[in-house]
């Protein structure tokens, strides 16, 4: 847990002149949640430069202060941290401040964490993978039938090994079922004109519930994303409205995941899901009881992310990576379903609006961390990785 602790507070204000003193748990590789207090250098004091009488430049250790220049851990990190989000729609901007902050550092040296009081209903999540369970029970003609390679904005079905996310694995032990945005209700309306990604859902035929089901998680898991965005934009020393103009009509993409048992000899070149990192801003998971999740830290050792009630996992993905010229980091991970049990998951891919052009964050840039990638159009590559992952399954 030392480890940890030094990680999420290295790099921070050398004095505790200034600052807040914060409680922040923690899951370590035993599965056991620890409790530790933290001191947080105030974001303001590291910001903000010395008043002066005139106009004269001061000394460099007088100029605001980059999260670009913030010295960072190596991610060597053995644990998750739990974050509580009961302070997300806080009218105290100490309080909100206060947890910007925790998930700043959480996505600045980790990639990952747990977050708690969510906001989203137990009975919604179970609604959602209760019509998963059905629907990966029908007969593979008719989930074939909604073949997502029939598709020309990658909705629908998924069979095992029908992806691979690891160029170097013989495929994914999986079956997948993705949809996108679709109003709930009588119209069931699918939204237009927002990029070449978009477009109506295929749905199974005579499944009562399922689509009412898997569309209801889907937008309370939209509706979790919007309230993360300004948290993320404080961490980033940006007002807290930075992404409102950029996540008009967010490409959000949900999955129903489900891993069939793999007994016996497994093959380490067919896997739940390969090593690899998400494509988006990032993703909102929720996972079933049967540990399989694992992260890489920086010394090639698999964490694992071990299944906590009543929480969700977020990750970083790319496009927010390469916003923050890999500030917040997007960390490999990958699923091993060696439990001999079936296993179920449900990830939510929260990107920005297709056209919005990635250009570095100013406070993510400096003289000394220039930015690091061309600048692209979001949804172009989200699409590109999609038809590469696609393309190695074939």
């Amino acid at each position: 847990m030392s480890d940890t602790l030094d990680a999420l507070s290295h790099g921070r204000h050398s004095s505790r002149t200034c600052g807040f003193e914060t409680t922040l748990s923690i899951i370590g590789s035993n599965g056991h949640a620890n409790t530790a207090n933290l001191w947080l250098a105030c974001r303001a004091c590291m910001a903000a430069p010395a008043v002066r009488q005139d106009n004269e430049v001061g000394p460099e250790s007088d100029r605001p202060m980059l999260l670009a220049d913030i010295a960072r851990t190596d991610s060597t990190f053995e644990e998750i941290p739990i974050i509580d989000l009961k302070d997300a729609t806080s009218t105290d901007p100490q309080a909100r401040r206060a947890l910007a902050e925790k998930i700043r550092d959480a996505c600045i040296n980790v990639g990952f964490l747990y977050i708690k009081n969510h906001g989203i209903p137990d009975e919604v999540i179970q609604g959602a993978v209760s019509a998963a369970k059905t629907f990966f029970k029908l007969p593979l003609e008719t989930k074939m039938a909604l073949d997502i390679h029939k598709s020309p904005n990658f909705k629908g079905y998924t069979a095992l090994l029908g992806e691979n996310t690891d160029p170097e694995n013989r495929g994914d032990m999986h079956e997948g079922f993705d949809i996108g945005w679709e109003e709930v209700g009588p119209t069931s309306a699918s939204r237009e004109g927002d990029g070449t990604m978009s477009g109506s859902n295929v749905w199974p035929c005579d499944l009562p519930g399922f689509k009412e089901a898997a569309l209801t998680y889907y937008h309370a898991c939209v509706n979790l994303g919007k309230l993360l965005f300004p948290l993320f934009a404080m961490a980033l020393d940006e007002p807290d409205h930075f992404f409102d103009d950029k996540t008009t009509k967010p490409a959000a993409i949900m999955r129903l995941l489900y891993y069939p048992p793999q007994t016996g000899v497994v093959d380490d070149r067919v896997m739940g899901i390969g090593a690899h990192t998400d494509y988006e801003c990032f993703t909102i998971l929720w996972q079933d009881q049967v540990q399989a999740l694992q992260v890489l830290n920086a010394n090639g050792k698999w964490i694992d992310a071990v299944p906590i009630p009543g929480t969700l996992v977020l990750n970083i993905g790319d496009q927010l990576a390469r916003w923050t010229n890999d500030v917040f980091k997007s960390t490999r991970h990958r699923a091993v379903n060696r439990s001999g049990v079936e296993r179920y998951s449900i990830p939510l891919f929260f990107g920005s609006d297709y056209d919005v052009e990635l250009h570095p964050i100013p406070s993510c840039v400096s003289e000394d961390n220039p930015p690091k990638y061309e600048v692209v159009k979001a949804g172009d590559y989200v699409r590109s990785r999609l038809e590469a992952t696609y393309a190695h399954s074939k």
